[in-house]
């Protein structure tokens, strides 16, 4: 167990992003040195969910009519789940202080570009009873009480991390995560405001085109195989980018509760039939534009990317070819496992929530101030919480792959 001189603490870090393939563990030394924050990734893992509860999840998260019961049942059973994957992180990664827990999110309540409520599922106490860790959940919901989107909390971390390289470059630089959905963080020089917002529909249209067109023999095009061997069929993808959402101001953030199913269903209507190739391959290019017009827009010298979007290659293909003369790097080249990014990023909300700090940037989620994030479910001993952090943390840094256990 860590010393907690200099707020140091162990902190694990949950949750399942919205392509509901599983849940991302990580656990992390953090500590507070002057105004910098150091994070020492100590290792991450991927816990599958039961294909069964997947498929629940899939239809719940796809807005399908759910009721009390039904969320309750799913509830408790990711609440399980996930207190099984936090056992394993603690069981190969040593002894933790606290838990930080995104949840699974399931609907994301955005009416008029404002987010009204948002609801993640993975009742903490699980978690808790499990480990005999206390646990800091439900992070998203006062940002929104706030006037916040409750999303992108990645701007957290992201605007911590990169501060120095944009300052370096003296150009603004983009933090780009690939995931069910796109978001992105532009951090510029000290001084100037971090924005952050979803941009689009990355895996969430992919993963469910992939299925749709092998008959469920895959869950996504990983490897961009089923893309690269079709072509991009203009028509569809010109009505795809007439959706509003694409044209709208930031701050401002989406879910399957847009992208989903329906919505694809919709944007093929009346067009000529097309292969599924060319499907996949115009809904990549439909992820590479999006994002890429978002990144032009800002000026970025550099892209840092991260999630599970990285690992197919014909979407980073097309977002090279959109992004000509710009540096398109992954987040494992400046030492953050790009697998476990998310993970390590609840982490670190948990800590500052632990060590009694704001965790979200206005700025970059819309809210009239920062907050505080998060409710503290109780371990198996009494809650003793650290006194508060003295002083703004404005930096973070990512210890030396050398220095992880």
């Amino acid at each position: 167990m860590t010393t907690h001189t200099g707020h140091a603490f162990r902190v694990l870090g949950l949750l399942s992003g919205t392509s509901v393939d599983g849940i991302d563990v990580a656990v992390a030394d953090l500590r507070a040195e002057g105004d910098t924050v150091v994070l020492t990734p100590l290792g991450e893992l991927d816990v599958p969910y039961p294909e069964a509860l997947r498929e629940d999840l899939l239809d719940a998260v796809a807005s399908r009519p759910s009721s009390a019961g039904q969320l309750t049942i799913l509830d408790t059973l990711v609440g399980q789940v996930f207190a099984e994957a936090a056992s394993l992180g603690i069981e190969r990664h040593g002894p933790v202080d606290v838990i930080a827990s995104l949840g699974q999110t399931v609907h994301h309540w955005v009416s008029g570009g404002a987010a009204l409520g948002t609801l993640q599922l993975g009742q903490p106490a699980w978690i808790a009873e499990r480990t005999g860790v206390p646990v800091v959940a439900d992070l998203r919901i006062r940002d929104i009480t706030a006037g916040g989107q409750g999303a992108p909390l990645a701007s957290t971390l992201d605007a911590l991390w990169l501060r120095d390289l944009a300052e370096h470059t003296g150009r603004p630089v983009v933090a780009l995560n690939l995931g069910g959905i796109a978001n992105i963080t532009v951090v510029g020089r000290s001084g100037t405001a971090v924005l952050a917002y979803d941009t689009g529909p990355p895996n969430a249209l992919l993963d469910l085109a992939a299925a749709r067109v092998t008959g469920g023999a895959r869950r996504a095009d990983l490897d961009g195989r089923l893309a690269r061997a079709g072509t991009v069929r203009r028509d569809l993808l010109d009505r795809l980018l007439a959706d509003p959402y694409f044209a709208a101001a930031p701050p401002k953030s989406t879910g399957k509760e847009h992208f989903h199913g329906g919505y694809l269903d919709a944007a093929l209507a009346g067009l000529p039939p097309l292969s599924g190739e060319d499907l996949l391959a115009t809904l990549t290019e439909l992820t590479a534009v999006t994002v890429a017009a978002e990144c032009r827009r800002h000026g970025a010298a550099t892209v840092v990317a991260s999630g599970g979007g990285i690992a197919n290659p014909a979407v980073l293909a097309a977002l090279a070819r959109q992004l000509p003369g710009v540096a398109l790097r992954t987040s494992d080249e400046l030492g953050l496992p790009s697998a476990g990014k998310e993970a390590y990023l609840t982490a670190l909300l948990g800590w500052l929530s632990w060590c009694g700090a704001p965790a979200t940037l206005p700025s970059a989620t819309g809210a009239r101030g920062p907050r505080r994030l998060g409710a503290l479910t109780p371990g198996e001993g009494p809650l003793n919480l650290p006194a508060p952090l003295g002083g703004a943390v404005t930096r973070l840094r990512v210890a030396e792959v050398g220095a992880r256990r």
